[in-house]
């Protein structure tokens, strides 16, 4: 099977990019990793997601902003791997109960059902393994897939010349797994986030996967970042920086494989830690505004629609509608409906017909999720 990827070739040392590199050396590198640069921007990027963390444990509703960030970040990984749907088509089959006939959207919100899947493993065992590797991928393709048996998987470039052939034979490619394993669970002295750059070079170069290795990959690191409380609430957008720095991320994740560049890749991985928690933070900030002002302008304007209970709703995603309002017990279905029509004169909503449904668009946010 072939996987096409953006990035040239080059031959160094033993490794042969169209023979399997089953001799992908084990974890740890056998190299000084925490070089003065490296642990420089370790400093800088565990900063910035201790700030995020903060910002996002002090919330009066941690967890209300889940769903929109994952579903984020689902769209952004699968993007990566050329699947795109838009923001309206994500969201809206999200929330309607229409049936998905779009196989780009039914992706990304199966790769968003994986990321839960991986999250609620973890609760009740804490360890990121084999097994767990394989639901998450079995839940982002839809399938029973597991690991790779059928020989001659190759990774091309653009112009489908063959620039990386890993492991090949479902017992070395186990081995290999088993390895990280226990590199992930095991204490050592390495910092955390420079463990999270190894693990995920290993991941991807084990390829243990016909298909969806990039999508799990990217969900271990989320999960990683729970797992060693780095993160207490997953809400970071980790592949949108991977999106706007491709062509380097695969060039650096080729530095390892073909030099051993162990160094170059960490500080891109860390580069990417502190990027997109600075961003999210930043992000975090202005829908937290956004909250305020529109609840200040709601109980105004529509005192008798007012309540907390309502803004929590008509923030935790993008769309909504009269039934998501219901839930929360705010009305009857001819009561919440009044809502959202008054809601909508005063400029706040904008209704939309998505097949059968109603659904309402809070606008505001859209916008500051849509923007780079």
């Amino acid at each position: 099977m072939k996987t096409s990827v953006n990035f040239t070739s080059v031959i160094m040392g033993n490794f042969d990019r169209k023979q399997p590199f089953n001799e992908l050396p084990l974890l740890p590198p056998k190299k000084d990793l925490e070089t003065k640069e490296v642990l420089l921007k370790t400093i800088s990027a565990s900063r910035a997601l201790a700030q995020l963390n903060g910002a996002m444990i002090n919330l009066p509703n941690p967890r209300l902003f889940l769903d929109t960030i994952h579903l984020l970040e689902a769209k952004a990984s699968s993007e990566i791997e050329n699947i795109i749907t838009t923001n309206d088509d994500l969201y809206q089959s999200a929330i309607t109960d229409k049936k998905l006939e779009n196989t780009a959207t039914k992706e990304v919100l199966s790769y968003k059902e994986a990321l839960w899947l991986g999250l609620e493993r973890l609760q009740s065992k804490p360890f990121i393994t084999t097994n767990l590797c394989v639901e998450i991928v079995q839940c982002i393709k839809q399938n029973s897939a597991g690991i790779r048996v059928t020989p001659g998987t190759t990774l091309s470039n653009t112009n489908g010349e063959v620039i990386y052939t890993p492991p090949s034979g479902e017992e070395i490619i186990r081995k290999k797994l088993s390895n990280l394993e226990q590199f992930i669970n095991a204490d050592n002295s390495l910092d955390p986030l420079i463990k999270l750059a190894l693990l995920h070079y290993q991941f991807e170069a084990i390829h243990p996967f016909s298909d969806g290795n990039g999508r799990t990959g990217r969900i271990l690191l989320l999960l990683y970042l729970k797992l060693e409380k780095l993160l207490d609430i997953p809400a970071i957008y980790l592949s949108e920086y991977i999106i706007q720095n491709k062509a380097e991320y695969y060039k650096r994740l080729r530095g390892v494989t073909e030099s051993e560049d162990w160094e170059g890749f960490i500080l891109y991985m860390l580069d990417m830690i502190e990027h997109t928690a600075i961003k999210g933070l930043e992000r975090l900030e202005k829908i937290i505004e956004l909250i305020d002002l529109s609840a200040q302008k709601i109980k105004e304007e529509l005192p008798k629609v007012y309540s907390k209970d309502l803004i929590e709703v008509l923030f935790k995603l993008p769309y909504t509608k009269r039934q998501f309002l219901i839930d929360a017990k705010l009305g009857t279905l001819k009561t919440v409906g009044n809502y959202l029509i008054e809601l909508e004169k005063i400029g706040f909503l904008k209704s939309y017909k998505v097949g059968k449904e109603k659904l309402y668009l809070n606008h505001q946010l859209m916008s500051i999720l849509e923007q780079g």
